[in-house]
């Protein structure tokens, strides 16, 4: 059983919002902007800012990047026995204004594991939190900055987002809906929010 928290038009609606205050955040933080989506949800999520924003009138289009953050991770050693590594590619950050983009925020340890594949990368001059949901039960003191959805959900609970395929090659989707659902206990931590 699954509640549907954003449809279609409701994820289109708060991108585009959050699209708009990166940018006015930006007239008031001059500088080179790079958004980093943290793989795997992130990083569809950047891509689709990045074209939203260049869509704005007077924005300038944004670098792009995206970092896996699995060696990164405090629970890398017990949690993850067999990792999959994916590749981070990353433009130049140093001295850039970043926004890390990830689609659910929940203890907050796998943003902690970003800010540190970011700054292996160079030393930023900002490094600013875009996430689609907000889902509370934080471990660590991390906060968005950009945020779609704030909503509190149980520990026997998980936000998913359902994606859509916009074309044949592996990183052709965007998100479709978010739904929140129970967790099922059988399924490993990688892959639950």
């Amino acid at each position: 059983m699954s509640d549907v928290l954003l449809d279609p038009s409701a994820v289109t609606i708060s991108l585009t919002r959050m699209a708009a205050e990166i940018v006015e955040r930006g007239r008031r933080l001059p500088g080179a902007l790079v958004l980093v989506g943290i793989r795997r949800g992130g990083d569809p999520l950047a891509r689709r800012l990045v074209s939203l924003i260049t869509g704005l009138h007077g924005a300038a289009a944004p670098a792009i990047g995206a970092v896996d953050i699995t060696l990164y991770r405090d629970d890398a050693a017990t949690a993850l026995p067999n990792p999959k590594i994916g590749p981070s590619k990353l433009p130049s950050v140093e001295g850039k204004r970043v926004v890390l983009v990830d689609d659910v925020l929940h203890t907050g340890r796998t943003i902690r594991a970003a800010l540190d594949a970011v700054l292996a990368f160079g030393r930023p001059k900002t490094i600013e939190l875009a996430v689609l949901v907000d889902r509370g039960g934080r471990e660590l003191p991390i906060q968005p900055d950009y945020t779609g959805m704030k909503i509190e959900v149980g520990p026997s609970e998980r936000v998913e987002l359902v994606w859509k395929r916009t074309g044949p090659g592996p990183d052709d989707e965007e998100p479709w809906a978010i739904r929140v659902a129970k967790r099922d206990l059988g399924r490993s931590t990688e892959e639950t929010s």
